[in-house]
């Protein structure tokens, strides 16, 4: 073991130096530092690429550095020079690289050659593309139904391949599309479509400069947005207030050093990022923010008119009796209990929003992975309402989304429930009947799978086998089609976990340059702020076998449906011509080209930021929900022995949704480990533990089904007391695929029942 602490509280701000050096080590690491010093330089810029990270907005000064650490260890993973392909398959079987770990897989580089899973082998052999779309064709035309496939599609894919592969899959015959923002932010839509009409948020990258409170709930930027941070700190600078809620104490809602800010550098000193910082229950937001409108109820009737936002209440909103009467009947016993806060420091909370005349808040996956995530984002909805801040400058709601474009996938017509509208327009336009019942979403599609209905799996970018809960059962869904294709960057378990036929397809990536006809071709992408824009490829590919998503999907449609509703193959000779049938069909694309000029690109526009509520009635909704009688769902709380902990799953610093750049999360102390679980040293006392003591992690769920991850390392960790957190993908395994959301299907991933026991034999660590 290293002579070095593998785990030591960080003591330093978000970012600075500790930034620069993580960003060294990863440039360096990419074996080309010259040429990615370049493709750095050219991240988030006008004629540049997009970051292949996280879906913030860009500030509109166009200065020479825009991207983050987290953005710099996007680009350096994805534009590295080691490649893998029919020599490195030749020395593994599949059944060898099963007992590697995520992270080795992803460090072998790059996919160079389409491949077919060889049975007698067990290995992956080289094919060529045009058998590889056969072999895909005749698949899908063997079928029973087309409803027996699903696609699914990672939030990495452009506009311009979102739409090729919505268009591909209706034609073929099905609304079969399980996409990751089931796995994160469908509650955002579900709520926000029925509170206010349109499912995304409602504020620009501007607002945040003319907010005079910033909610921040149930979400951690220093590693999921770090470019969050700049307006966080320059908030609370200018006297706004940053009001966090969050169950454990991230860096990057406490302070943050600027790594632009010679001066700030050079004396190692920092900012605070939040003005005031609570720390709830697990699930117990939605009691947090009832408990404020219950103050903010009390005090409009001790001094009326003078709280509420009547004017905009009567001519924009209604339901606000119905869900007062909800919030008035809500006793405080409940509130305190399941918020995990004292009722003084919900009336801090609720005194700090009634003080500021333009409020926006942002929420991430802390929110929407909850059994009653729902019902929370409407709350939140509601308590905004109550005060006018929907709809004007400097306020907002802001659900703050990951992947770089699964905003855009959703507006590209990735749904698997889409509106009628839509449809519509792409009947219209192509003239074929477009499949009209519901398709799958991502749990749907794994007991599809898992049930022998489902025969086919294509995953357009992404890591399915690892990304989904319930891991051993998703990775048994994988196994029993007859054919599972993954079009991918990198080679990942989703590889390994196949079909009796597969197919690795190699594609260009975010940062490869783009050839097709001979010219150079730009995608675009669409922010958590509706801005769209262009993305330019800048690395020559390390590999001539490797094509766009766009000619992917249009090879595989060619050889599946010849030259109807489109003439594929034409069409992405100039990814132009994609970009005019999106502008046919889809709302606020008019112009798409044209448009795309624009530095910085074009904002789509979003109804309810104008005051247009696209809702029955036209009106923006107060819904009230009674809080959850319990926390723990019944199927946990008929099992004989009560949970130990309640387990949240979350990213360390070094990875980005299932990808590991690397094994350190730096804010949270940890060094060269995963297998580790964050735990009060009260309870690791009350447990009968030991810090340091390795223990398997068992989920307490009444199906019968025995989920367990082996040899976590307990850590003593500041989280509440009966809380706990770890690492996801490796404890995926835990999450129950029939824990979810109520109306959105998100998986639970952010409140899970576990017990503990003592592993054998026991560690400690030195």
């Amino acid at each position: 073991m290293s002579s070095q602490p593998r785990y030591q509280p960080y003591a330093g701000p978000a970012a600075g130096w500790g930034a620069l050096r993580s960003v060294t080590h990863f440039w360096l690491g990419s074996k080309q530092p010259i040429k990615n010093l370049r493709a750095l330089l050219k991240t988030n810029q006008n004629g540049g690429f997009d970051c292949p990270g996280c879906a913030w907005g860009e500030s509109p000064d166009n200065g020479l550095v825009k991207f983050c650490e987290n953005g710099a260890k996007a680009v350096n993973w994805e534009a590295t020079k080691r490649g893998i392909g029919r020599d490195f398959f030749a020395r593994y079987s599949v059944n060898q690289l099963r007992e590697q770990s995520d992270y080795w897989l992803e460090y072998q580089g790059r996919l160079t050659e389409p491949l077919r899973y060889d049975a007698a082998s067990d290995r992956y052999v080289p094919i060529d593309w045009d058998a590889a779309f056969q072999l895909i064709a005749s698949s899908l035309k063997g079928l029973a139904s087309p409803h027996q496939a699903e696609f699914y599609t990672s939030g990495r894919a452009s506009n311009e391949a979102a739409f090729l592969y919505q268009l591909m899959v209706r034609a073929y015959g099905t609304n079969n599309f399980p996409d990751c923002s089931n796995m994160c932010h469908e509650a955002s839509g579900v709520a926000l479509g029925q509170s206010i009409g349109v499912g995304k948020g409602t504020v620009t990258f501007a607002d945040f400069e003319h907010a005079d409170a910033i909610l921040v709930f149930g979400q951690n930027p220093g590693t999921n947005h770090p470019r969050m941070l700049e307006p966080l700190r320059e908030a609370v600078e200018r006297g706004a207030s940053v009001v966090c809620f969050n169950p454990l104490k991230e860096r990057g809602l406490e302070r943050f050093q600027h790594p632009q800010h010679p001066l700030e550098m050079l004396s190692n000193g920092a900012q605070p990022t939040s003005s005031a910082y609570f720390r709830p229950h697990l699930g117990g937001d939605m009691a947090v923010v009832r408990g404020m409108a219950k103050f903010l109820l009390l005090w409009e009737r001790e001094r009326p008119g003078t709280v509420f936002d009547q004017r905009f209440i009567d001519e924009h909103c209604v339901g606000l009796d119905s869900w007062l009467a909800a919030v008035e009947a809500t006793d405080w016993a409940q509130i305190e209990e399941q918020s995990g806060l004292p009722r003084r420091e919900i009336e801090q909370a609720a005194r700090l929003y009634v003080q500021a005349e333009r409020v926006i808040t942002c929420w991430a996956m802390g929110i929407t992975q909850h059994r009653h995530s729902v019902a929370t984002i409407q709350e939140i909805a509601n308590l905004m309402l109550l005060r006018g801040n929907v709809g004007k400058p400097g306020a907002g709601l802001c659900p703050v989304r990951g992947h770089s474009n699964v905003q855009g996938d959703r507006t590209m017509g990735i749904n698997e429930r889409p509106p009628a509208f839509f449809l519509d327009a792409l009947e219209r336009r192509f003239q074929f009947q477009v499949p009209r019942e519901p398709g799958h979403n991502t749990v749907e599609a794994i007991n599809a799978m898992l049930a022998g209905q489902s025969k086919v799996f294509i995953g357009l970018g992404g890591n399915f086998a690892q990304a989904t809960p319930d891991s051993p059962r998703t990775h048994a869904a994988l196994q029993q089609c007859e054919l599972t294709v993954q079009i991918s960057t990198k080679l990942n378990r989703s590889h390994l976990m196949h079909g009796k036929q597969a197919l690795i397809l190699p594609c260009l990536g975010r940062t490869d340059l783009d050839l097709q006809a001979g010219s150079p071709q730009a995608v675009t992408v669409e922010d958590s702020f509706s801005m769209v824009h262009a993305s330019w490829g800048q690395l020559t590919p390390l590999s001539t076998q490797m094509r766009s998503e766009p000619a992917i999907i249009a090879g595989i449609a060619n050889a599946l449906l010849g030259a109807q509703p489109v003439d594929w193959l034409q069409l992405i000779q100039d990814y132009a011509r994609i970009r005019e049938l999106i502008a046919a069909t889809i709302p606020g694309f008019a112009g798409f080209n044209g448009n795309l000029e624009q530095p910085g690109g074009f904002y789509l526009g979003n109804a309810a930021a104008n005051r247009c509520w696209n809702t029955p009635g036209g009106k923006a909704h107060f819904i009230g929900h009674a809080l959850p009688d319990h926390l723990l769902p019944p199927e946990v709380r008929s099992q004989t022995e009560a949970p130990h902990l309640v387990l949240q799953t979350l990213r360390s610093h070094d990875q980005y949704n299932t990808t590991l750049y690397g094994l350190d999360d730096r804010y949270r102390g940890v060094r060269g480990m995963r297998e580790v679980l964050f735990v009060n040293p009260q309870d690791i006392q009350r447990l009968g533990f030991e810090p340091g003591q390795q223990v398997d992690v068992m989920s307490v769920w009444d199906d019968g089904i025995e989920r367990q991850v082996r040899g976590f390392t307990l850590l003593a960790y500041d989280t509440p007391p009966g809380q706990a957190a770890a690492y996801y993908p490796e404890t995926n395994p835990l999450v129950p695929l029939d824990s979810f959301g109520v109306g959105s299907h998100t998986p639970t991933s952010k409140f899970i029942a576990i017990r503990l026991q003592a592993a054998a034999p026991g560690q400690r660590l030195l």
